[in-house]
């Protein structure tokens, strides 16, 4: 636990779901404390090992932090506005609030009414901020390069996770359920593994709840194309990029998303992508000339197929850009990038007067 009077920036997480915004301030939140900015995260699910502070500290934020006048809180959701407003408005508290969207789609009038009241707003991407209607930042999200590199032996990656080292792996990593477009992934390799005996496909991530007969119902249609053993649904690993420095492909077939990792984990490790335009996907991926990856409209499984064939087919190609999205993944988007540029508002809110 976190002295209160130590801390300059507050992260809050008021849910217990793991969910996109919890797992943002669990790879960020070490990364910001590594580079000075003073940060403790406050709320449940998130692990011990994270700098936190308890709910009595917020009875000691009428006081000044070290050689501070106020702190920062960085709300990332409704429910993490509401309670700092209360606090800085109502009783008085010496905080300024910033917050992160991730949105891309029009808000709604509550959402609007507490975004204007932000002292700053953070956009996770150009999409993002065309929906918003107040000043704000544009700071992309970004992935630990420590974590996400290439394989120096991609047999040995493979067949140090038990697959066949003399196969080329497609992969499609996250939820399994229809929002995340698993259905179109395994139907594209359906329709492409039968003429490409050197191929097989993963899918690392589990389903949930109501999620469970959408996964039945397709590991059902793949035992009747009989490729149960060459599409293989491998469940959720706590080691993915060990996963990633295994495959050949990847592919991001979602329908929609707010911002999406997944392509940028891939580009990181050397992989090359196809991805439909969801979420940040078109501005992370470069296409055309100095491609990453190829890029295809949402939901459409003939695109989805062509694209990944045309990958699969043309090895230098995707050598090409697999060299190139880990050159952009290093330049442009690491977790220590992103954190920078969000220490940049920080500093200015703490050290600009009421």
């Amino acid at each position: 636990m976190e002295d209160i009077s130590d801390v300059e920036i507050i992260a809050p997480n008021f849910k217990r779901r793991l969910s996109g915004v919890t797992s943002t301030i669990i790879q960020l939140v070490p990364v910001q404390r590594a580079l000075g900015q003073k940060v403790a995260a406050l709320g449940p699910g998130l692990p011990e090992s994270l700098p936190h502070i308890g709910y009595g500290a917020l009875l000691r934020l009428w006081g000044r932090p070290k050689n501070r006048s106020r702190r920062v809180w960085h709300a990332r959701r409704n429910i993490e506005m509401l309670p700092a407003l209360f606090l800085r408005d109502l009783l008085r508290m010496r905080l300024k609030i910033v917050f992160t969207s991730a949105s891309q789609r029009k808000h709604s009038g509550w959402s609007k009414w507490l975004i204007r009241r932000m002292d700053a707003v953070i956009a996770t991407s150009n999409r993002t901020a065309a929906y918003l209607d107040v000043p704000n930042t544009v700071i992309m999200h970004g992935i630990d390069t420590k974590r996400f590199f290439p394989a120096d032996d991609k047999r040995a990656a493979k067949t140090a996770l038990g697959l066949p080292g003399d196969r080329k792996i497609a992969g499609c990593f996250g939820r399994v359920r229809h929002q995340k477009g698993t259905d179109l992934f395994v139907d594209s390799m359906i329709a492409l593994l039968p003429q490409r005996p050197d191929w097989i496909a993963v899918i690392a991530g589990r389903a949930t709840g109501a999620h469970l007969g959408f996964e039945a119902e397709l590991k059902a249609k793949v035992a009747k194309a009989g490729l149960a053993e060459r599409i293989l649904f491998v469940g959720e690993h706590t080691n993915i990029p060990d996963w990633y420095r295994a495959l050949d492909l990847f592919v991001a077939p979602q329908r929609w998303e707010g911002f999406g990792l997944t392509p940028l984990e891939a580009m990181a490790t050397s992989v090359p992508v196809v991805a439909t335009d969801v979420g940040a996907f078109s501005e992370l991926l470069i296409t055309g000339e100095g491609e990453t990856g190829i890029l295809i409209p949402a939901s459409e499984l003939t695109a989805m197929t062509e694209a990944a064939a045309s990958l699969m087919d043309d090895p230098e190609r995707a050598r090409l850009a697999g060299g190139r999205g880990l050159a952009r993944a290093v330049a442009s988007f690491s977790i220590e990038g992103e954190a920078a540029k969000i220490g940049e508002i920080y500093e200015k809110l703490l050290s600009t007067a009421r």
